[in-house]
């Protein structure tokens, strides 16, 4: 069995995989979404403060699986570093005490491979990354062979869901919020611009968006004075825009690559609308459209041990005295995940 970690952010999580079989034997997170609500975003150092007490008290939980333990894998790049330090030291530790192997993880190819949590492999694959942090298609063909051929030049899907949610006076993490507000709302009401729209550039760019939804809160009278029924109908308009810029940067890469599987991965995936227009998309390109469930879009440790069984099988192991956290570069379009 090979076990889990993962807190590259505010989710603190452990889980036990079998080698063997794919399957997940033990899986727990804690989400520190309530903690960090009333300062609208993730505090660094208070999230690192709860993965110091969260990580030992799941690990304890996972003790009747230790004798059968192969080895640990952990998430180190890419993330905040305070809180990706709490999840290498307790890896490090374990891999030491039991003289196992230590599996390093980047965060985004576990995002990938939360595909095939207790499945076998589809490969290859292209796979749009939406989540708090990136926004990237990549096509996959192996466990180190992931190349990036569109990525955000500014701000993420999650990110900017995150900030317009702030911006509206709502709580925090804004994208199931403006997701639900949405339902209720007229997606035709306000014309906000569809970003790159008229640019031949394959990438991904939502900070003049955000700035247009900015200015439209300030002409209904700012947050406080808007009513329901505008907050609905600006998240409609809003999710909206961010499907048809999806879609439109989407298609141009469609009509280039082959590979007939498609998948979309990250926490801003399990928005239903966004899978929906993504679903009607590769039908018209015939290609099939594989997601993750729900309860496994956002950060866990079960997608980290999923892509480690791979890594294991591969012996790509680092000696636990040398692993570190990667410095979190931004990527273009063209690089090597």
């Amino acid at each position: 069995m090979i076990l889990s970690i993962e807190s590259s952010c505010d989710d603190s999580s452990i889980a036990i995989t079998s080698i063997k079989t794919n399957k997940l034997l033990f899986h727990k997170k804690i989400s520190q979404e309530a903690k960090h609500a009333s300062y609208g975003g993730v505090v660094p150092e208070l999230a690192s403060r709860l993965h110091a007490i969260d990580l030992p008290n799941i690990f304890e939980e996972t003790k009747p699986y230790h004798s059968n333990l192969k080895a640990v894998a952990v998430t180190n790049q890419p993330g905040l570093g305070v809180t990706l330090l709490e999840g290498i030291a307790m890896a490090k530790t374990i891999a030491v005490v039991k003289n196992i192997p230590l599996i390093p993880v980047h965060h985004l190819k576990g995002h990938i491979y939360s595909l095939f949590i207790e499945k076998d492999e589809i490969l290859p694959l292209l796979v749009l990354l939406i989540s708090g942090g990136h926004t990237q298609i990549i096509r996959v063909e192996g466990l180190n062979s992931m190349k990036i051929l569109a990525s955000t030049i500014d701000d993420s899907v999650g990110e900017s869901f995150d900030k317009v949610a702030k911006m509206m006076g709502l709580s925090y993490p804004g994208g199931p919020i403006i997701e639900k507000l949405a339902k209720d709302g007229d997606e035709d009401r306000f014309n906000l611009p569809v970003p790159l729209r008229n640019s031949k550039l394959i990438a991904f760019s939502l900070s003049g968006l955000k700035n247009a939804v900015r200015v439209t809160i300030e002409s209904l009278g700012g947050a406080v004075e808007m009513s329901r029924k505008d907050k609905c109908d600006l998240s409609a308009s809003f999710q909206k825009v961010i499907k048809l810029h999806l879609i439109q940067k989407s298609k141009k890469i469609f009509k280039t690559e082959n590979i007939k599987d498609f998948a979309i991965v990250g926490g801003a995936s399990a928005n239903l609308y966004i899978r929906d227009a993504f679903n009607k998309l590769c039908k018209e390109f015939g290609k099939e459209l594989h997601t993750v469930p729900l309860e496994f879009c956002s950060d866990n440790a079960a997608m980290i041990g999923r892509y480690a069984i791979e890594a294991y099988k591969k012996r790509l192991f680092i000696d636990p005295y040398d692993i570190d956290i990667v410095s979190n570069k931004k990527r273009q379009s063209g690089t090597e995940l």
